[in-house]
């Protein structure tokens, strides 16, 4: 049942995560989550941001901000870093991630996507059939609604780490 949940791989930060390497793989389009995934909740894009996403086209990727937040927070940023954007994405529907893929040109087989949240990121990219990145938060303050959830993805997170490391022991026999 949790698994439905569990993130395909985990990252310290989504700008430490190889895409050279999952470019030579095939993928060719990455929707990310701003907020706590790019940079702390509500700030505008950084330097950091701005070069990463100019790194990612350089590449051949094709970048997309999908984010549950209103218009003016997710163009504000996307036009900074030069990224297409779907704001009120209902994310954990399903529809953001078909409309994302849609107007990256890719599928689920050729698309990434990064978060920093289970129930909401990873839950609806993994509901299309998309390869997940958790990222962990980059700033401890967070909305009230986003730290009730963060408890429960502890609980979700410790059954998921327990499978992998019994699968390790496994693999290891």
């Amino acid at each position: 049942m949790l698994h439905q949940f569990y993130p395909d791989y985990e990252a310290n930060s989504a700008y430490g995560i190889d895409y050279r390497t999952l470019y030579e793989q095939g993928y060719r389009g990455i929707i990310f989550d701003i907020d706590n995934t790019l940079v702390p909740h509500g700030a505008p894009a950084t330097p950091q941001a701005t070069e990463f996403f100019g790194r990612l086209r350089e590449l051949g990727f094709q970048t997309l901000l999908l984010s549950n937040n209103k218009e003016p927070r997710v163009k504000s940023f996307a036009d900074a870093v030069g990224a297409s954007y779907i704001y009120k994405a209902g994310k954990p529907g399903r529809e953001g991630y078909l409309r994302a893929m849609e107007q990256m040109h890719t599928g689920a087989d050729t698309t990434l996507f990064v978060g920093d949240q289970l129930f909401t990121d990873v839950w609806g990219a993994k509901k299309c059939g998309i390869v997940t990145y958790l990222t962990k938060p980059i700033h401890p303050k967070e909305e009230i609604q986003i730290v009730l959830k963060r408890y429960l993805e502890k609980i979700v997170l410790f059954f998921y780490h327990r499978e992998k490391r019994r699968k390790g022991n496994q693999n290891a026999e």
